[in-house]
C-alpha cells in the first residue's frame, strides 16, 4: 500500500544547552559549530561559504537547501570575537581559542529513574527505555541510572532489569546483543530521597559518564506523591545539569483535590520552572489517543460533523476485568474517580472536544484543552452514579469483594465504579451529553470512545429498520485498548431480492492493517520528554481546571458518606448507570449484542 510520506521510525534528536547557562566563550563555541548525530541525520551535509556573500548554505543530499544570513552591521564585542575566531587557521586552534575540548562538541542524556526498585520502574520504565534503545531512538551518549533506598549493586540492578526486558519489537534479530549493550548503560546508586548528600554523590557519578559533554538530565519520579517534593528539591539543588537542560517527569496522582494539587504545584515550582515539569498521564501516549487529532483535523468528512448539529452523545468508557488484587490500600485513598476519570478520561475528552488549535505546537494544543475544561458545567451529584464490586460466584469460582482485600479498610465506601454525565457550555457542544464511566471487576477489559450520531431526519427506511431507531444510527468507535481499532457503523442493504437492512462496520483494524507493533505509551512519552515535546503532558492550568471540575463532587460524596451501589464481580456494573444514560435518552454503546 502507498503511504502519504516516508519517515524514520524515530524523530530527530537534538539538544543544546540553554543560552542562560552558557559563558561567552562556550556560546561562541556553539555558534561556530553544528553538532549532528549520524544516526538521526544520515544524509550527507556540505557547508559552503559563497564568495562575496554573507550567506551560509547548508546543502542536503536530497537537494534541499537551507540558508542562514550572517549580519555584518552593528559589530558588537561578541561579533568581533566571532570574527577573530573565524580567522584562526586550524580547527585545533579554533577549539583552543574558544576554550572547549572534543567532548564539548557533543551532548549526553542521563536518565535517572527515582524509585528504580518499584513495580512501575521494572514493568514499564526500563522496558520502554530498552525499546527506544532497540529502535535507535536514544542519543549516542546516554546513561540510565536507577536510584532508590534499597541496597543494590550495578550487577544486581542489571539482573533485575533483564528479567523484565523482552524482544517483542517485531521479533527482530540481535535482540540478545542489544540487551547486553543496553544493560551496560544501566547503573545504580543507593540513597535516601530527602538526602542532598546522596544526590550530590549521584551527581559525581553522572559527571563521570558525561565526560565533559553537554549534560542533559531527566529524572523520572516513580515514587509515592508524599516524597515528590523531597526528591525534586535534592535533585534540583544537588544533581541539576550545569550546562544543559534538567527535566523531571512526575507520575500521577497530582494531589487528591484542588487544594492539595495547588500545594504540590507551588512546591514543585520552588525548585523547577514550569517547562521543566512533565506531568505524565500514560493514556495520552496511547496510539489511538494520539490519532484523535489526526482523525479529526486531517479528514474532511469528520470535522464538519464534529458538533452538536450531528453528534447526539459521546461516551468515554474504561473497564477492567480484575479488582484491586492487593493494591487496595493505595486505591482506597483515591477511588475510581481520582484514579481514572479526573485524569485519563477527562484528558481524552478535552482532546476530543477542543477547537482547532493554531498549530501543532504544544502550547497551542494545551491552550485549546484548557478552554474546553473551563467551559464545562459544574458536576452535580444527581449526574453521577458510584458503585463498588461485591463477591460473586461463577463457574464454581468465587471472586472476592472489594472489601475482602486485606489492604482495604472494613466498611470502606470508596467507589470502584463511577458513571457521570458531563456537559460543555460552548457553541460547538451545547446540550450534548458526554457520558463517562470507569470501573474495576467488570465483565470485560476495554477503553474506547464511542460517538453516536443523530437520527436521520425523515428516514425513508424507518419501516425497514423497525422500532429500535437507536440501533440504526451511525456510530464511530475509537477503541484505545485492547486490539486497537477505528470503525464506523453504517446501515446497508443485505444482498437479495428483498429490502432488508443490516448494520455493518467500516473497519480499520490496526493489527490487520499494520504489521508493525504499536509502541507502548511510555515509549512515546519518554521520547517526548527527552526531546522537550510537551503536547502530551499536562500543564499546571490544565490540572487546576480538571480538579476544579471534580473537587466539589468528591467533597460532597465524602462529606455525605454516599453509599455506593453494589454490583457483582464480573458484571456490567451498577444498574444505576443505565438509568443515568436513559435520563439523557442515551444507551451505553458497549451493552448491546453488537460491540
Amino acid at each position: 500500500m502507498a503511504t502519504l510520506y516516508s519517515a524514520q521510525s524515530c524523530r530527530a534528536y537534538a539538544s543544546l544547552p540553554s543560552s542562560s547557562s552558557l559563558s561567552s566563550s562556550s556560546m561562541v563555541g556553539q555558534l561556530q559549530r553544528i553538532a549532528v548525530s549520524k544516526r538521526f541525520l544520515p544524509a550527507k551535509i556540505s557547508l559552503q561559504s559563497q564568495t562575496g556573500s554573507h550567506h551560509n548554505v547548508v546543502r542536503m543530499q536530497d537537494g534541499a537547501v537551507a540558508t542562514t544570513v550572517t549580519p555584518v552591521e552593528n559589530k558588537t564585542p561578541l561579533n568581533k570575537l566571532k570574527e577573530g575566531l573565524t580567522s584562526v587557521s586550524s580547527s585545533e586552534e579554533l577549539k583552543v581559542a574558544a576554550g572547549f575540548d572534543d567532548n564539548e562538541n557533543e551532548s549526553s542524556v542521563s536518565i535517572t529513574v527515582v524509585g528504580a526498585s518499584g513495580d512501575l520502574a521494572k514493568k514499564k520504565i526500563f522496558p520502554a527505555l530498552f525499546a527506544l534503545y532497540y529502535e535507535d531512538c536514544l542519543p549516542k551518549h546516554f546513561t540510565v541510572y536507577g536510584y532508590a533506598r534499597s541496597k543494590m549493586t550495578d550487577a544486581e540492578l542489571r539482573n533485575m532489569v533483564s528479567k523484565t526486558l523482552t524482544c517483542r519489537i517485531d521479533k527482530r534479530e540481535n535482540c540478545g546483543e542489544k540487551m547486553e549493550e543496553f544493560l551496560k548503560r544501566c547503573f545504580y546508586h543507593s540513597g535516601q530521597y530527602d538526602s542532598e548528600k546522596n544526590f550530590t554523590e549521584l551527581d559525581k557519578k553522572l559527571k563521570e559518564h558525561e565526560a565533559g559533554r553537554v549534560s542533559n538530565r531527566l529524572f523520572y519520579l516513580s515514587i509515592p506523591p508524599n516524597i515528590f517534593i523531597d526528591a525534586v528539591k535534592c535533585a534540583s539543588l544537588s544533581a541539576s545539569s550545569g550546562n544543559g537542560w534538567t527535566r523531571v517527569i512526575v507520575e500521577k496522582p497530582f494531589g487528591r483535590d484542588s487544594e492539595s494539587s495547588a500545594a504540590l504545584t507551588k512546591s514543585l515550582k520552588q525548585y523547577l520552572e514550569e517547562d521543566q515539569i512533565f506531568r505524565i498521564d500514560h493514556y495520552l501516549g496511547k496510539e489511538l489517543v494520539e490519532n484523535l487529532s489526526v482523525l479529526r483535523f486531517s479528514n474532511l468528512i469528520f470535522e464538519p460533523l464534529w458538533s452538536r448539529q450531528y453528534i447526539r452523545n459521546v461516551q468515554l468508557i474504561f473497564s477492567e476485568d480484575f479488582g484491586t488484587e492487593g493494591r487496595g490500600g493505595y486505591f482506597d485513598n483515591y477511588g475510581i474517580i481520582r484514579d481514572i476519570m479526573q485524569n485519563h478520561l477527562l484528558q481524552i475528552l478535552a482532546l476530543f472536544a477542543m477547537e482547532t488549535p493554531v498549530s501543532l505546537d504544544a502550547e497551542d494544543i494545551r491552550n485549546e484543552k484548557v478552554k474546553v475544561l473551563r467551559s464545562m458545567r459544574p458536576l452535580q451529584l444527581e449526574d453521577v452514579v458510584i458503585g463498588q464490586y461485591k463477591s460473586h460466584t461463577k463457574g464454581g469460582i468465587t471472586y472476592p469483594a472489594y472489601t475482602d482485600d486485606k489492604t482495604v479498610p472494613k466498611g470502606s465506601l470508596t467507589p470502584t465504579f463511577a458513571a457521570a454525565a458531563l456537559f460543555i457550555n460552548n457553541a460547538r457542544w451545547d446540550g450534548v451529553p458526554f457520558l463517562m464511566k470507569a470501573g474495576k471487576a467488570l465483565h470485560t477489559k476495554r477503553a474506547e470512545i464511542r460517538v453516536q450520531f443523530r437520527h436521520v431526519p425523515g428516514n425513508l427506511y424507518n419501516r425497514n429498520i423497525g422500532t429500535d431507531l437507536d440501533r440504526a444510527t451511525n456510530e464511530l468507535v475509537i477503541r484505545v485498548q485492547p486490539d486497537e481499532a477505528i470503525y464506523l457503523k453504517i446501515n446497508n442493504k443485505v444482498p437479495g431480492l428483498g429490502m432488508r437492512l443490516d448494520r455493518s462496520n467500516l473497519n480499520l483494524h490496526y493489527a490487520a492493517r499494520y504489521s508493525k507493533e504499536i509502541p507502548d505509551a511510555y515509549e512515546r512519552l519518554l521520547l517526548d520528554a527527552i526531546e522537550g515535546e510537551r503536547r502530551l503532558f499536562i500543564r499546571s492550568d490544565e490540572l487546576d481546571a480538571a480538579w476544579s471540575l471534580f473537587t466539589p463532587l468528591l467533597k460532597e460524596l465524602e462529606e455525605k458518606k454516599i453509599i455506593p451501589e453494589y454490583y457483582p464481580h464480573g458484571s456490567r456494573g451498577p444498574v444505576g448507570a443505565h438509568y443515568l444514560a436513559a435520563r439523557y435518552n442515551v444507551r451505553w454503546g458497549d451493552v448491546g449484542l453488537e460491540q
